[in-house]
C-alpha cells in the first residue's frame, strides 16, 4: 500500500525532489557535448570512441526505461529511486576520473542505466502522490517544464565549470547534489508499489531493451552517416523484430512488463504519439539553436545557455500554471492542440534569425515554443499517467519516456539530416579554397570554422562567412519543416484527444484497459 502524503508542504517537497532529479538527468545529457573538446585532448579517443562516448548514455537510458519502470512497480518506486541515485553518483565519480576512453564508455553505460531508474520513478511517484486531477496536471506540468530547463541549464553550468576546471568537473558536480537528493528522498518520499506485481519476465526485458536500443541506434547512425549504411538497416531490422516479438509476448503473459492493451485507448495512444512528435521537434531545434548561437553569432557556451532561459521559463509557466486551468476550460484535446499550435508558430518565427543578433525577436519566438510545448507535455504526460492504474504507474511513465527518447533521436536524425543537406547544397564555396579542405567545409559549419582557422586570414573570413550564410538558410528550412510537422500533429491531437474527458477517473486495480478511454459528452 502507498505511504500516505498529507499537507501542501509535504506534497511540495515531493514535487521539488522529483523536479531536481529530472533536471539533473537532462543537464547530464547536455554537458558532455561541451566537455568533448577538452576530453579529446586529455584521453585521445578514436573517432569511433568519441561517438560511443556521446551516444551510449542515451542508448542505455532509452533501452532500460521500460524495464526499470516495471521494476519500480514491483520493488517500490522510492526504493528504485534511492538505488538509482547512489548508482548515478558512483557512475558520475567514475566518469569524472576516467583514465582512458574505454573506462569512460563503461562509466557512461552505468550512468545511462542509473538514469533509467530515476526518470520513471519520479513520474510514477508524482502519479501516486497527486491524486487530485488539477494538482496532478500542474505537478506533471512543472516536472515537464523543469525537465526542459535542464537542456538550458546544462550549457550554463557546463560553460561556467569548463572555464575554470578540467572536463571531469561537469560530472563531479553531480555528487553533492545527489547526496542532498538521496537524503531528502529518504526522509520525504512515500513508498508505493504494485501489491500484485507478479514475476519479472526476463525474456521480455531482453526483447524490450534490445528492440529499443536497436531502433535508437539505427536512427542515430543514420543521422551520423546516412541511411544507406548496412548497419543502419540491420539494427533497424533487429530492433523492429525484437519489439514485435515483445508485443506479442506481452499479450500472452499473466503479468506482462507493460500492458500493450493500453494502446487501444485513444487517450493513451494519442498522448504518447503527441509526446513523441513534440520531442521530435523540440530536441532537434534546441541543438540547432545552440549551434546558431555559438557558430553564427559567435557566443560562448555560457552566453548561449543564458540566452535560452526565457524559453525554459516559458515552458515551466505553460506546464505548471496554464495547463490545468485550460483543461477545465476547453478540454484536453484542445489544450494539446493549442499548445502544439503555439509551438509551431514559434518554430516558424525562428526563420527571423539572421546573421546578426536580434535577441528580442528570438525571445518572441522562444516564448510561444516554451509555453506551447510546456502545455502539451503537461497534458499528454498527465493523460498517460491518469489512464494507467496507480499500481502500474512506473510502466506507464516508462512508455511515455521511451516515446520521448525515440522522438528526440528521430528529430535529430530527420531534421539534422535536412539541415546538413540544405547546408551543403546552399554553401557558396569561396575561390581559392584547397581541394583537401572542401569536404570538411561542406560537412558542417563546425568543421568549416575549424578548417578556416588553418587558412590565410582573408580566405578564412570568406569561408566562415559563407558557412554562416548557408547554415542560417538551412536553419530556416529545418525550422519550417519542424513547424509543419507540429502543425499537423496539433490537428491530429485535436481530433484524437477530443473525446478524452477533462477529469480521468481513478481505476481500481484489475480494471481492464481494453475499452478506449473516451467520452461522448
Amino acid at each position: 500500500m502507498p505511504t500516505p502524503v498529507n499537507g501542501r508542504l509535504h506534497k511540495g517537497l515531493v514535487l521539488a525532489i522529483a523536479c531536481a532529479a529530472v533536471v539533473l538527468l537532462t543537464v547530464d545529457l547536455t554537458v558532455l557535448h561541451l566537455a568533448i573538446p577538452k576530453l579529446i585532448s586529455d584521453l585521445d579517443p578514436s573517432a569511433t570512441q568519441i561517438l560511443w562516448i556521446a551516444d551510449i548514455y542515451g542508448f542505455v537510458l532509452a533501452g532500460l526505461l521500460i524495464t526499470m519502470g516495471s521494476v519500480g512497480d514491483r520493488i517500490g518506486r522510492k526504493k528504485l529511486l534511492l538505488i538509482g541515485t547512489v548508482a548515478f553518483a558512483g557512475a558520475s565519480l567514475l566518469t569524472a576520473y576516467a583514465p582512458n576512453a574505454e573506462i569512460l564508455i563503461v562509466a557512461r553505460v552505468l550512468l545511462g542505466a542509473a538514469g533509467a531508474t530515476i526518470m520513471p520513478s519520479t513520474l510514477s511517484i508524482l502519479r501516486n502522490v497527486f491524486t487530485d486531477p488539477k494538482e496532478r496536471t500542474a505537478a506533471i506540468g512543472l516536472w515537464s517544464g523543469m525537465s526542459a530547463s535542464g537542456f538550458v541549464l546544462g550549457p550554463i553550468i557546463g560553460g561556467a565549470l569548463l572555464n575554470n576546471f578540467w572536463w571531469g568537473s561537469v560530472f563531479l558536480i553531480n555528487i553533492p547534489i545527489l547526496l542532498v537528493l538521496f537524503i531528502a528522498a529518504l526522509l520525504v518520499l512515500p513508498e508505493s508499489r504494485n501489491p500484485r506485481p507478479g514475476r519479472l519476465d526476463w525474456p521480455s526485458v531482453v526483447l524490450s531493451t534490445g528492440g529499443v536500443i536497436g531502433l535508437v541506434y539505427a536512427v542515430k547512425e543514420a543521422a551520423h552517416g546516412g541511411v544507406d549504411q548496412p548497419k543502419v538497416w540491420a539494427a533497424a531490422a533487429v530492433g523492429a523484430v525484437a519489439l514485435a516479438v515483445f508485443v506479442v509476448r506481452q499479450t500472452k503473459l499473466t503479468h506482462p512488463l507493460i500492458d500493450v492493451r493500453l494502446f487501444r485507448r485513444a487517450a493513451f495512444s494519442g498522448a504518447v504519439c503527441a509526446n513523441l512528435f513534440a520531442m521530435f521537434a523540440m530536441v532537434a531545434q534546441s541543438l540547432i539553436f545552440s549551434q546558431y548561437f555559438q557558430l553564427v553569432l559567435d557566443w560562448s557556451p555560457l552566453k548561449a545557455g543564458l540566452a535560452g532561459l526565457p524559453g525554459a521559463a516559458a515552458s515551466a509557466v505553460g506546464g505548471g500554471a496554464l495547463a490545468a486551468p485550460l483543461i477545465t476550460a476547453i478540454g484536453r484535446g484542445r489544450t494539446v492542440g493549442l499548445g502544439l499550435g503555439l509551438g509551431a508558430l514559434g518554430l516558424a518565427l525562428y526563420t527571423t534569425a539572421g546573421m546578426e543578433s536580434n535577441y528580442l525577436m528570438l525571445v518572441v519566438a522562444m516564448v510561444p515554443v516554451g509555453v506551447g510545448f510546456g502545455m502539451a507535455f503537461a497534458v499528454t504526460g498527465d493523460t498517460v499517467l491518469a489512464t494507467v492504474p496507480k499500481e502500474r504507474a512506473g510502466s506507464g511513465a516508462a512508455i511515455s519516456e521511451t516515446a520521448m527518447e525515440v522522438g528526440g533521436a528521430l528529430g535529430i536524425a530527420v531534421l539534422g539530416s535536412a539541415l546538413n543537406s540544405a547546408y551543403t547544397s546552399g554553401l557558396d564555396m569561396p575561390e581559392g579554397v584547397p581541394d583537401s579542405a572542401v569536404p570538411a567545409i561542406e560537412d558542417s559549419i563546425a568543421s568549416a570554422v575549424q578548417v578556416a582557422s588553418s587558412l590565410p586570414a582573408d580566405l578564412a573570413a570568406q569561408v566562415v562567412e559563407a558557412a554562416r550564410h548557408a547554415f542560417v538558410d538551412a536553419f530556416h528550412l529545418s525550422a519550417l519543416v519542424a513547424a509543419g510537422v507540429m502543425a499537423m500533429v496539433a490537428v491530429v491531437s485535436l481530433v484524437s484527444l477530443r473525446n478524452v474527458p477533462k477529469v480521468i477517473e481513478e481505476e481500481e486495480p484489475g480494471d481492464e484497459p481494453a475499452v478506449p478511454l473516451t467520452t461522448t459528452r
